[in-house]
């Protein structure tokens, strides 16, 4: 049998998670680095590790790669780099639950689109498929999260940053909940859960199968699973999933330490972000499936919401992770013309919005975007098709 050649990732972005998976796949000798597409001048990415391969040309990225990773955290950018790679016929392996939760949905039958394992959505949906295997059916889909500050203080983010090595907006919308929303928004859709309320439950508890159970329990009432999250600065940088199996089997789940049931708390308690994301690029080359994507016809968003009075005039250049918004779950059914979050760039607030408030479209002024049409496209799709919820 003859060896397979080196696959040649061609690589999205240039931060902090393209860096280090470009490092890691120099480690390995089944994957050989295509070109790497960035926004920034090409002379000024002198901290990436392999210059030489950096292009600012999508034809030359296509041209020289046999899988797409795309992590630029973009939205809007996305949207054309994951069209034209899908109409080209490869595959695109992401790390970006922003791209997925705002436009995602209209790639999903345009190709091999996927998002990945390592971050806390492509972990969770890997858990469930690992859980679904053991004949559990899952009921919670979980994150862990150790800190929430909504309205953090600049000085406060900027030492985050030093000392992390992560962009400002990076850190900022981690500790606002932005991030943590956008990626349950995302299991939500993918999973074929909902939301038990708006901004989800995001129970206080160190212990997970406690706050597992609650969460459990919620999610029985609906009468449908959930996407939710549990937050204390003890618990482990992992994910969840809280399932039920076949009574027949509880002596022996009791007997493996899962507990009395009937809701058995499966955790994951660490993720390795890039580490992982070579598990996914080898999934969809071998088998053509996609391990989690946001659905042909999502029900969940995330909408904007004012971290403060915003007066008219206020420029907004890029709300996720700003100090003027934040992003919160919400079905989008509630919120005809709710203002995504992974849309609310280079706008200008139209009419005064007071600290708290969600913002539609009617409260801005927004340059119109191929990215912006997709997901008008989407949110008709969705109103058109969204379900009876009590």
């Amino acid at each position: 049998m003859s060896e397979r050649l080196p696959i040649r990732v061609g690589i999205v972005g240039t931060g902090f998670v393209a860096r280090h998976f470009t490092l890691e796949l120099q480690r390995r000798p089944a994957y050989r680095l295509g070109p790497v597409l960035t926004r920034r001048p090409l002379d000024r990415c002198t901290d990436f590790p392999c210059p030489e391969a950096l292009t600012d040309s999508i034809a030359a990225l296509l041209d020289a790669s046999d899988v797409i990773f795309e992590c630029s955290g973009s939205v809007t950018h996305s949207a054309s780099v994951v069209g034209d790679a899908l109409a080209t016929g490869k595959p695109v392996v992401t790390l970006n639950p922003e791209f997925h939760v705002t436009i995602g949905s209209a790639f999903v039958t345009r190709g091999l689109l996927s998002e990945a394992e390592g971050d806390q959505p492509g972990c969770q949906a890997m858990l469930s498929e690992e859980a679904r295997a053991r004949g559990f059916t899952p009921l919670v889909f979980g994150n862990l999260k150790g800190f929430l500050n909504r309205t953090p203080a600049p000085d406060e983010m900027a030492y985050w940053s030093r000392r992390n090595g992560l962009s400002m907006p990076m850190v900022t919308s981690f500790t606002d909940g932005t991030k943590v929303q956008i990626e349950q928004a995302l299991v939500a859709n993918g999973l074929g859960a909902t939301i038990a309320r708006e901004e989800l439950l995001g129970l206080a508890t160190s212990d997970v199968a406690d706050g597992g159970r609650r969460l459990a329990e919620a999610a029985v009432r609906l009468g449908q699973p959930i996407s939710d999250y549990l937050l204390d600065l003890s618990l482990p940088h992992g994910v969840f999933v809280v399932a039920t199996h076949d009574p027949r089997q509880a002596d022996c789940l009791r007997y493996l330490k899962l507990g009395e049931g009937p809701y058995y708390t499966l955790l994951r308690p660490n993720i390795f972000v890039h580490l992982e994301v070579f598990n996914t690029i080898e999934r969809v080359l071998q088998t053509g499936r996609p391990l989690l994507d946001n659905g042909r016809i999502p029900a969940i968003s995330v909408a904007t919401v004012a971290k403060r009075t915003l007066e008219p005039g206020t420029r907004i250049d890029h709300a996720i992770g700003s100090f003027d918004a934040r992003g919160i779950c919400v079905r989008i059914a509630d919120h005809p013309g709710h203002l995504p979050i992974g849309l609310a760039d280079a706008l200008h607030i139209r009419r005064r919005v007071a600290g708290g408030d969600l913002l539609s479209f009617d409260d801005v002024d927004i340059e119109p975007s191929p990215a912006l049409d997709l997901w008008l496209e989407i949110e008709r799709n969705a109103l058109a098709n969204a379900p009876a919820f009590p």
